[in-house]
């Protein structure tokens, strides 16, 4: 398996398309950019402020970079059902309880990403009007990745609704180290020649 492969996330494949793929595993890449350029620019940070020649352009990388992480990571995050869900809730329920918490919990995900649709997009016209310093770049540049985060949330609560209403939200999942099934002693499938 390529290490690329290794990124798309496999577990609830049940509630994903294999279309959106591709799309996250982009957003696993420029996640892992986005965290390597905060970490890098925060030591260029550092080691010019200890020289006494300090950069001043690097906390506007480097609060752009984190940003950036923050709202693309959520999104990666929602397709992989690791943020924004509660899974201690959910898991512990079958049949038609749990297909309700599912989708109530889903529908909850789905109004907030409106919300950062909405409100990220007011606010991204808005920064047209604030400057940032010493650059002087617009402050909507740092808000443009709001309504974006909240578009791709939106659309990977989407998928997770239609899949779990087509296929159930209630699968079991295969083991994650590959390994096998352990065996009940003295049966024959556990048995060696």
């Amino acid at each position: 398996m390529m290490a690329a492969e290794k990124l798309v996330l496999q577990r609830q494949r049940h509630l994903k398309w294999r279309a959106l793929d591709r799309l996250e595993l982009a957003l696993m890449i420029i996640c892992g950019a986005l965290c390597f350029g905060f970490s890098l620019s925060v030591t260029a940070d550092i080691v010019t402020r200890v020289l006494g020649s300090p950069w001043l352009w690097l906390q506007e990388v480097t609060s752009t970079l984190f940003i950036y992480a923050i709202f693309i990571g959520t999104a990666a995050a929602t397709r992989r059902n690791d943020h924004l869900y509660l899974t201690a809730i959910s898991e512990s329920m079958h049949g038609t309880s749990r297909v309700i918490v599912e989708v109530l919990i889903r529908l909850v995900v789905l109004a907030v990403a409106f919300c950062l649709i909405w409100y990220g997009y007011i606010n991204y016209l808005r920064g047209f009007g604030s400057f940032r310093l010493p650059s002087g770049t617009p402050i909507a540049s740092l808000y443009a990745i709001i309504p974006i985060s909240g578009a791709l949330i939106a659309l990977f609560t989407v998928e997770q609704l239609v899949n779990g209403l087509r296929n159930g939200f209630d699968h079991p999942e295969p083991p994650e180290d590959g390994g096998t099934v352990p065996m009940v002693e003295g049966s024959k499938e556990g048995a060696r020649p």
